[in-house]
């Protein structure tokens, strides 16, 4: 089984981070979805910030989170003032 900290932007601190809100493997975290993953790291945490919302949409894309399109950057965006 692939571990989180294998995706990219995932490291040891973001796999804790989602384990603490029931997220522990990648298939996990492909059916939740970065958004609702960002929102349940919100609620539990306080004070998420919005390159972790960019880095969970990139892990799940397999690509680096500064590599996101303009377009998905916009509507993570969106989501992430939704919750400030």
């Amino acid at each position: 089984m692939q571990r989180l900290s294998d995706l990219p932007n995932i490291g040891k601190t973001m796999e804790k981070r989602l384990a603490d809100v029931g997220i522990n493997d990648v298939e996990t975290l492909m059916q939740t979805g970065s958004k609702e993953a960002f929102i349940k790291l919100c609620l539990h945490e306080g004070d998420t910030c919005f390159s972790s919302l960019c880095g969970l949409e990139g892990a799940i894309q397999g690509i680096r989170w500064h590599n996101l399109s303009t377009e998905t950057k916009a509507d993570l965006k969106k989501l992430f003032n939704s919750f400030k």
